[in-house]
C-alpha cells in the first residue's frame, strides 16, 4: 500500500497550484505606464501652480511691498528715535516704557474703548433691524438696497462735515426735529459728555454693507424651518430667537468683528469734524480717539518711533480683542453641517 508523500515545508508548490498560480503577474509595461501617468500629474500639478502664483503674483507683490515691508519697518521704527528728518536711533523699548506714562495715550484708548463698546452693538441692532424690514419689502427691496448703500459710497470728510451741521447744538437739524417734540437736544459738539454718542448716532448713516450682509443671510434661512416653528405654535420672536438668530450667526459675529475692527481705527470722521478745522472751541478731548493721536505722533509732532510703537500695542489690542470674539463664537455661532 503506497503512502501519498507530503511536500517537504519550505519547497517550492506544485505547477498550476498555490497563490502564486492565482495572481496574473503584471507586464512590465504596466507599471512603466503608471509611473507615466504620475510624472505627467506631477507635471500638471507645477503647471496649475505656478499659474496661480502667476494670477496671484500681483496680490503678493502688493502685500509684500504695501504690507509686510512697513509692518517689519515700523517694528524696528518702534525702537529707534526718528523725527523724520535726521536718521533713526536705537534707544531699545524706550518707546514702549513710555507709552504706559503717556496721560494723552490713556485718554485717547479710553475714548476709543468707549466708542466702540457704543458703536458696534447699536451698529449691528440698526444693521439687522433694517435688514429683516427689506426681507419682507418683497420688490421693492431692489430700490431700498440701493438707497441704504449710497451713504457708504459718501467721503468720511464729508461725513465729518455734515456731522457738524447736523449735530449743531444751536440750529442743526437734530436738534431742531427733537425741537419739534418738546425735546431739548444737547451740545452735540461742544458737550464732552455727547461728543461719542453724536459720532455713535453719525456712524450709523453707513450701515448699508452690513445690511446687505446681512440681507443676503437671511433670504439664505430655509423656509421649511419657519413653517416647522409656525406648526409648533412659535410666535414672531420665538421664530427670531430659535431660527432666525442661529442661521444668520455667521454674517452677525463677521460684522461684529468687523466693525470692531473698524471701530478701534475711527479716525476720518471724528478728525474732520474736530481736529482738521483748528477751530479749538469744540471738545478736542472728548474727540481724540486713539488713531487720531497717532497720527498727530507722527505727522504733527514728528515723533514717528514713538508712532510705530503705538500703532503695534493698537495691533496687540485688536488682536487680543478678536481672539477674545472667537472664543466667545464657539458657543454662540451655528455653521450649517455642524451639529
Amino acid at each position: 500500500m503506497s503512502t501519498a508523500t507530503r511536500p517537504e515545508v519550505g519547497s517550492a508548490p506544485e505547477p498550476g497550484r498555490g497563490p502564486s498560480s492565482r495572481r496574473p503577474i503584471r507586464p512590465p509595461e504596466h507599471s512603466a505606464g503608471a509611473t507615466d501617468r504620475r510624472r505627467s500629474r506631477r507635471r500638471a500639478s507645477r503647471r496649475n501652480f505656478g499659474s496661480a502664483l502667476l494670477f496671484l503674483s500681483p496680490w503678493i507683490v502688493g502685500f509684500l511691498v504695501f504690507t509686510a515691508w512697513p509692518m517689519i519697518y515700523s517694528a524696528y521704527l518702534s525702537l529707534t528715535d526718528y523725527d523724520v528728518i535726521n536718521d533713526p536711533e536705537f534707544i531699545g523699548l524706550e518707546n514702549y516704557a513710555r507709552l504706559a506714562a503717556d496721560d494723552d495715550l490713556l485718554l485717547a484708548l479710553g475714548n476709543t474703548l468707549f466708542f466702540t463698546v457704543l458703536q458696534v452693538p447699536l451698529y449691528v441692532l440698526v444693521s439687522l433691524a433694517l435688514a429683516l424690514l427689506l426681507d419682507r419689502a418683497g420688490r421693492a427691496s431692489g430700490f431700498f438696497r440701493t438707497i441704504y448703500f449710497l451713504p457708504k459710497m459718501t467721503p468720511p470728510v464729508a461725513v465729518g462735515v455734515l456731522f457738524l451741521l447736523l449735530f449743531n447744538g444751536q440750529n442743526g437739524l437734530v436738534n431742531s426735529v427733537l425741537g419739534m417734540f418738546g425735546i431739548d437736544g444737547p451740545a452735540w459738539t461742544t458737550d464732552p459728555a455727547w461728543v461719542k454718542p453724536g459720532l455713535v448716532f453719525m456712524s450709523l448713516w453707513t450701515v448699508g454693507a452690513s445690511v446687505l450682509i446681512l440681507l443676503a443671510a437671511l433670504r439664505n434661512v430655509p423656509r421649511e424651518l419657519y413653517e416647522s416653528a409656525q406648526l409648533d405654535g412659535a410666535g414672531f420672536w420665538r421664530q427670531a430667537r430659535n431660527v432666525t438668530l442661529p442661521m444668520i450667526s455667521p454674517a452677525l459675529f463677521f460684522i461684529v468683528v468687523v466693525n470692531t475692527i473698524a471701530a478701534l481705527q475711527t479716525f476720518d470722521e471724528a478728525y474732520t469734524a474736530f481736529f482738521g478745522s483748528g477751530n479749538t472751541t469744540y471738545s478736542n478731548d472728548a474727540a481724540l480717539f486713539y488713531v487720531i493721536y497717532l497720527f498727530q505722533q507722527a505727522f504733527q509732532f514728528l515723533n514717528m518711533g514713538y508712532a510705530s510703537a503705538m500703532a503695534w500695542l493698537l495691533f496687540v489690542i485688536i488682536m487680543a480683542v478678536t481672539a477674545v470674539q472667537l472664543i466667545v463664537s464657539r458657543r454662540l455661532v451655528h455653521y450649517e453641517g455642524e451639529r
